[in-house]
């Protein structure tokens, strides 16, 4: 029985030797060590998009006669790309044209017209001052000198209404050009025309379809305006400005890395997903690149000459401007909180100030982690 006693309390001291060289035994961590040149760096995601991208119909509805271009042809700008069945438009352009060309008949007509009146009027003119002279003197009657003088009156209302007519005439082929032109404006849209340098990303009708005013039957892009879309998380997008350098891969090329820069910065977030959008523009991408592929940036934002960098996941209580690390000091582990500054693409935050000068921030988390226990510091592989 004794002997009994004596093991299970040798048994007993040998357990709580164990769990106290267990808790006290100092534990491996790895710490941060101050860098040099540390680039500070965004991760974005996004694709690949095209400033200038048109989906193009025509201004009137009808049947498709021809589609003269398709998906991946490149086109010039006023090049004829599609054409309607415009037959019943042409009729109306060639009844503009005879009303137009009649318009310039009754023109000619009454200025003749207008022309003979005044030699009638200059006629009874002469006759009437001959009249009028010899009525002065007695030789011819004043019956007659009144009548000549009423067909001089006679012809002067004859010669107004003949310039009114040439008048209103004038004033109707003003009219009859503008219905002209309306009718033949209206024809043009017929026939559908690249409204710049352009290639044809897709094709929406075919031969024969009958379509309505305003319908797609193209979509068009400039290659020369391809350029990335990225969305940035707003709590990093404080650090953006334009023209700063980025690193750009494809999807479809992921071993190849590209060079661009920001041209813009949206105006305005997304509210859901807390995002801001940028756009880059890729300096030496492949010649074809594909709308919709997906793209993912590394923008550069500046280069610390030293600066120490502790990975987030170290770091508790994280407000975007301080958290709370464990740090070594003196061989013993203990709690600080500190200011932190920009951020990388890397996981990694910028230590700004509240570290003592005699301490190293703990990037490892082991277990059995607790203020005033002795640690061992192990290399970052």
């Amino acid at each position: 029985m004794r002997r009994a006693l004596v093991f299970g309390a040798l048994l007993a001291l040998v357990i709580a030797g164990g769990i106290v060289f267990l808790r006290e035994r100092p534990i491996a961590v790895q710490i941060a060590m101050p860098e040099t040149q540390v680039p500070l760096r965004i991760y974005g995601l996004g694709t690949v998009e095209a400033r200038v991208l048109s989906k193009v119909g025509f201004e009137v509805g009808g049947s498709l006669v021809s589609l003269l271009a398709d998906s991946g042809d490149r086109v010039s700008r006023g090049q004829e790309i599609a054409v309607l069945n415009a037959a019943v438009q042409e009729a109306r352009a060639e009844r503009a044209r005879a009303a137009l060309a009649a318009n310039s008949a009754a023109l000619v007509k009454a200025d003749a017209a207008r022309i003979r009146i005044q030699a009638v009027l200059a006629q009874v003119q002469a006759n009437n001052r001959r009249q009028q002279e010899l009525a002065r003197q007695n030789v011819t009657s004043t019956q007659r000198a009144e009548e000549a003088q009423r067909d001089e009156n006679v012809a002067r209302a004859d010669l107004a209404v003949a310039e009114a007519d040439v008048a209103v005439i004038r004033s109707q082929r003003a009219d009859a050009e503008a219905a002209l032109r309306q009718e033949e404006a209206t024809l043009s849209q017929f026939r559908l025309k690249a409204p710049y340098d352009a290639v044809i990303i897709s094709r929406q009708a075919e031969a024969g379809a009958v379509v309505k005013a305003g319908d797609p039957i193209f979509t068009l892009i400039d290659p020369g305006t391809v350029w990335i879309q990225i969305y940035i998380d707003e709590e990093r997008a404080g650090q953006l400005a334009l023209d700063q350098p980025a690193t750009i891969r494809i999807r479809s090329q992921p071993q190849a890395q590209f060079t661009g820069r920001i041209v813009r910065i949206g105006l305005e977030s997304d509210r859901v997903n807390e995002e801001r959008r940028i756009w880059l523009v890729c300096e030496n991408c492949p010649p074809q690149m594909y709308l919709g592929e997906q793209a993912d940036a590394r923008i550069l934002t500046g280069v610390r000459e030293s600066a120490l960098m502790v990975p987030e996941m170290a770091i508790r209580g994280f407000d975007g401007r301080r958290g709370r690390v464990w740090m070594v000091r003196d061989g013993r582990l203990a709690e600080a909180e500190i200011a932190l500054g920009a951020r990388d693409d890397r996981g990694r935050v910028e230590v700004r100030g509240g570290l003592p000068d005699d301490a190293r921030i703990v990037v490892s988390l082991p277990s059995g982690m607790r203020s005033g226990r002795r640690v061992r510091i192990e290399a970052q592989p």
